[in-house]
């Protein structure tokens, strides 16, 4: 069992390290939490969707990174209700997790919604702590069961190096352009689905491709490609 943690943490550690360098002329922040929530969905253990939420000093919270549109649905529930485990990572800067959200009785609004969204399990870890912002990794499950014993020492592992790719403090100002700029990236993911009929996860990584292979930020071919389709609907 050792062997196999130390294992884990050797390559959780090199998968970060390789995120903070890929990183290292400026890039958009929203870029870098896009980056992150994919990188934590195929890294750790049982886990289906990944997001980032952010809450701010006057209490309100955002997700700002997802990997699927499923967790924008799911975090929104948790915020209007007020409870869940990404609200209370957030509070007490701690993780929270539940293998069974429906059952779980510190949730009772909140697990029944859960499940009717298709989410079974899911595990809150913060991520950092600044005076103008608190951020929390979440971690989303179809299945019940799914996160075992090592889930939360791999969580914690990967919000260490995440939170050091995003550097100690991040600016207000950072953080509304990081949101802006991803729901800018999410109705071009829509727009690449309908047009070739392609998975979310699919039509980033084309998105992807296409900013690299042409050395264009990703939100500039988001906002071209959302340009042009406005041109079509306008001339149709």
């Amino acid at each position: 069992m050792t062997e196999t943690i130390g294992t884990t943490e050797t390559t959780l550690a090199d998968l970060m390290a390789g995120l903070a360098v890929s990183f290292h002329q400026p890039v958009p922040l929203a870029e870098l939490l896009t980056t992150i929530v994919q990188a934590a969905q195929d890294a750790i253990p049982g886990v289906d969707h990944v997001g980032i939420s952010l809450a701010h000093a006057q209490g309100r919270i955002e997700t700002v990174g997802w990997t699927h549109s499923i967790v924008g649905s799911i975090d929104e529930v948790q915020y209007s209700l007020d409870e869940g485990p990404c609200v209370d990572a957030i509070r007490t800067r701690r993780q929270s997790w539940s293998n069974d959200l429906a059952s779980d009785a510190r949730w009772p609004r909140f697990g029944p919604q859960a499940r009717l969204l298709g989410i079974e399990s899911q595990m809150g870890v913060a991520l950092f702590d600044e005076p103008s912002v608190v951020g929390s990794l979440n971690l989303y499950a179809r299945a019940a069961g799914a996160f075992d014993e090592e889930t939360p020492r791999v969580a914690a592992i990967f919000a260490t190096h995440a939170a050091h790719a995003l550097g100690r403090t991040l600016r207000l100002d950072q953080l509304n352009e990081a949101l802006i700029t991803r729901r800018t990236i999410g109705i071009a993911i829509g727009l690449v689905m309908a047009r070739y009929q392609l998975d979310e996860r699919r039509a980033f990584q084309f998105l992807i491709r296409t900013s690299q292979t042409g050395n264009v930020k990703l939100r500039t071919i988001a906002e071209q490609l959302i340009a042009e389709a406005d041109r079509r609907s306008n001339s149709a």
